[in-house]
């Protein structure tokens, strides 16, 4: 996504510059197929993966940038022809960015769809994790003032809310909720509505094991059942990773959802 951006600049600057995309690949690649980078004479955006695929692919895109005569496709397998370990085959082409508008590449599915509830230390540490992953997230925050001199990543939608559980029933099915908010009473409130919605993937609260058992024991109280509060998860994050630091927990959080994606 930020990818897009960078090329819809470039456009607009006008700067020569051409589109690296594997347009197919087969066995053991480094990346996806439908991964794109940006070659221009003095820099690049993104990577196609690395090592000497990526370095011979940069170089014959600035071989068309000089225009000198280059095939737009070039099929190569990685083993034979370059000697990585990898073994897979890869079809990689080669476009003017002048020909090839970021708004007419196709998308390609998120890894997962995030409604993160919170904007404080550990909410903004999240975003900044996820600034490079493929992922939808709509953050949401009551507070007036919650996103002031945040840089939102392109795949990130702000949402001051006047009532932040209302919200999750805006989240599609299959979403994941994480909430964090600055309130344990408007915590309560969003996972309440969170575990009321069984399509929802994951269910994730931040905090410790005895909040944990306190708002069991609120929502049961509710009306939950016993197969509803087991979806909730608190503490959150992947097993094993040790710290308190946003930064950490924001790591934590992002591995244990991609796990799950």
């Amino acid at each position: 996504m930020r990818l897009a951006a960078t090329a819809a600049r470039w456009r607009r600057e006008r700067r020569p510059a051409v589109v690296v995309e594997l347009r197919a690949v087969r066995g053991s690649v480094p990346r996806e197929a439908g991964t794109r980078m940006l070659v221009a004479a003095d820099t690049t955006e993104g990577t196609i993966g690395g090592g000497h695929l990526e370095l011979k692919a940069i170089a014959r895109a600035r071989a068309l940038l000089r225009g000198e005569a280059v095939e737009p496709e070039w099929a190569v397998p990685l083993g034979p022809a370059l000697g990585q370990c990898c073994g897979g085959h890869a079809t990689l082409a080669f476009l003017p960015l002048s020909d090839c508008p970021p708004e007419t590449w196709p998308l390609p599915a998120p890894r997962f769809v995030l409604q993160l509830h919170g904007a404080g230390h550990v909410g903004r540490a999240i975003v900044r994790v996820l600034d490079e992953i493929r992922c939808r997230v709509q953050w949401v925050d009551e507070r007036e003032d919650a996103f002031d001199g945040v840089e939102l990543p392109p795949q990130v939608q702000a949402v001051v809310a006047a009532a932040a559980a209302d919200e999750v029933a805006r989240a599609p099915a299959g979403a994941c909720v994480l909430v964090m908010t600055h309130r344990h009473d408007l915590d309560l409130e969003i996972v309440h509505a969170a575990l009321a919605r069984p399509d929802l993937g994951f269910v994730g609260l931040i905090g410790s094991r005895t909040k944990r058992e306190r708002f069991l024991a609120r929502l049961a109280a509710r009306g939950h059942s016993a197969e509803a509060l087991a979806r909730l998860v608190c503490p959150i994050g992947l097993p094993g990773i040790a710290g308190k630091e946003p930064a950490v927990i924001a790591v934590a959080v992002v591995a244990q959802l991609l796990a799950r994606s």
